[in-house]
């Protein structure tokens, strides 16, 4: 009788540390894959598809402050690729204007209102001449917000009978402000100005 008693109270003990020993394991297993799927949700949460000529190609996200010095310098070379770069055509000028003043403050905007009150884009229109800029560098200060920045660059200006280079520097402040589709990297130009714009050289054509 005490026997049975005995079997029957060890069976019990060893269904009781069975028991406990498969709930402590479908807990762990429960806590790895709960783990698993937030690392990997939150690695997907980093990744981005781009479509590009049919083929889906692969962009991973960054935090902004890893890409700051490369988004101002891109911001910056739009700014005065749209300002300067002109041809002979109403249409265009005021595109590539409106594209650039989206990316600065007023101090932009009063250059552009000066230059057209000197009838600057007129004499463009009427004398047939183009005007492009290629860049030579950018220096951004990234330690002192707003961010300093200096652009030098050639200015092309391409008449019916001659071509006029000359080089230009400016400079200003950045800014952060919300991006948008008119402006997707998310900057301001403020107080820019032109330190230098002369004639280096003169080609006949």
């Amino acid at each position: 009788m005490f026997q049975k008693t005995k079997n029957i109270d060890t069976a019990f003990r060893y269904i009781r540390f069975f028991s406990l020993a498969f709930l402590a394991a479908c807990v762990l297993i429960s806590v790895f894959i709960a783990y698993k799927s937030y690392q990997l949700s939150s690695q997907s949460q980093n990744k981005v598809f781009i479509l590009a000529n049919g083929k889906a190609l692969e962009a991973y996200a960054a935090d902004r402050k890893d890409n700051i010095p490369v988004e101002a310098k891109d911001h910056v070379k739009m700014f005065h690729h749209f300002f300067f770069s002109l041809d002979p055509d109403d249409k265009v000028i005021q595109a590539n204007i409106t594209k650039a003043l989206y990316l600065a403050d007023n101090s932009a905007k009063q250059q552009y209102d000066n230059l057209k009150e000197n009838g600057y884009y007129s004499n463009l229109i009427s004398g047939n001449i183009s005007q492009e800029i290629i860049m030579d560098s950018i220096i951004i200060n990234t330690d002192v917000y707003p961010f300093y920045f200096r652009y030098k660059g050639k200015q092309k200006i391409i008449r019916p009978t001659t071509i006029v280079t000359r080089n230009l520097i400016t400079e200003g402040y950045l800014r952060n402000v919300s991006r948008s589709d008119n402006n997707s990297h998310g900057f301001l130009i403020e107080k820019w100005r032109t330190l230098e714009n002369t004639d280096i050289n003169i080609q006949n054509r």
